[in-house]
């Protein structure tokens, strides 16, 4: 902190312009305490002003400079010095200034990098989006993606594929050889969301078949396919609108009560399920499907030994075993964890080989495969 009186002192022996002079404790200071008491100073002092360059002080404080004598040189020393100070100052300030200037100039030039860059990003994206083969690439993507075709296509499928795609897109039915081709050739990319496109697109042709025509049968078909595409409410409404005792046939009578049925174990309404499923395989005694029916309802409502005897009596009446496995398999799959336990114990005791596939699967744990 600077004190009034060493302010004066340092005005007397002319350094007011060097910070020391005046600051408490300062080595200069303490010399012009020195001096200002008489008092001699020391050699290393008298070193410190020689290596300051403060000669006249170091004359006065030798004593071989008078005050006048000392005051006339120290004040052109004091000179000297102040023009240095100030032409170090302004070179400091100048070199400051130039440095600042630099930096503008190396932002301004950054940024007009960044701004061309942009600019010409920009122009080859407008030059991409309205290039023909570029906008026929992302509409072909975003059609994949629609389906669900986000896999490689082999190049020998590809155009058929997408065709295909375009077709569906345009809500127009598939002929039966692409429906063949997508179920062998192209199995793989035959997925979940075109197959429920295809079953959607078949669903409505039959239906509306049914409306011109009034033939159940076609309300028959619109059903299964309605039911394929997790349409259920749809095929729902479609049948409820069919009188199944003003029917002749006994094959159609019971075909409707069962898909009905499927309807409504869909619907998750297991009673009506069963008694469509019962009424059909009254009507036709002889028929697999009301025994398939009836088998899978019981299964998800957990009466499993009642539904494997109707599962048993399909296979009777011509459905498959591996059908039937097919069938059990889905039902398995799609219970909660809950229903899982129960079922797969079930079937674990029916038949360990048979239903393996029912078996929890092997958990790496630490190196080792665990239940």
């Amino acid at each position: 902190m600077v004190n009034p009186s060493y302010r004066d002192i340092a005005l007397r022996y002319c350094v007011d312009d060097l910070p020391g002079a005046s600051v408490l404790g300062a080595r200069l200071q303490k010399i012009l305490d020195c001096l200002q008491l008489g008092r001699s100073v020391t050699p290393l002092s008298l070193a410190f002003l020689q290596k300051q360059g403060l000669g006249a002080l170091y004359r006065l404080a030798t004593g071989t400079l008078s005050y006048d004598s000392f005051r006339e040189r120290a004040l052109s020393e004091q000179s000297v010095r102040i023009e240095t100070a100030t032409a170090a100052r302004l070179n400091r300030e100048a070199e400051e200034r130039a440095r600042e200037a630099e930096e503008r100039a190396r932002e301004a030039a950054m940024q007009a990098k960044m701004k061309l860059a942009l600019e010409q990003a920009e122009a080859a994206r407008r030059a991409r989006e309205s290039d023909p083969q570029y906008i026929a690439k992302l509409k072909q993507q975003k059609l994949r993606a629609r389906y669900g075709v986000d896999t490689y296509v082999e190049p020998h499928c590809f155009s058929r594929l997408m065709d295909i795609l375009k077709r569906v897109d345009a809500g127009q039915r598939l002929s039966l050889e692409d429906f063949v081709w997508l179920s062998s050739v192209a199995e793989d990319y035959f997925t979940k969301e075109l197959r429920a496109a295809y079953h959607r697109l078949e669903a409505d042709f039959f239906a509306d078949e049914f409306k011109k025509t009034h033939d159940p049968w076609a309300a028959v078909n619109a059903s299964g396919h309605y039911r394929k595409c997790n349409c259920a409410g749809d095929a729902d409404s479609l049948l409820k609108t069919i009188r199944v005792e003003k029917q002749k046939s006994p094959k159609l009578k019971s075909a409707l009560c069962t898909t009905h049925g499927g309807v409504m174990r869909d619907l998750g309404r297991w009673d009506e399920a069963l008694q469509l499923g019962e009424k059909a395989h009254v009507l036709r005694p002889d028929d697999f499907r009301p025994c398939t029916l009836l088998g899978a309802v019981h299964m998800e409502t957990g009466n499993y030994g009642l539904g494997q005897e109707w599962y048993a009596k399909a296979v009777e009446r011509g459905a498959t075993v591996d059908d039937v496995d097919q069938d059990l398999r889905n039902i398995f799959f799609q219970a909660d964890q809950a229903k899982q336990v129960e079922m797969r114990e079930f079937l674990l005791r029916e038949d360990p080989v048979r239903y393996a596939w029912a078996k929890p699967k092997a958990r790496i744990h630490k190196g080792r495969p665990q239940p």
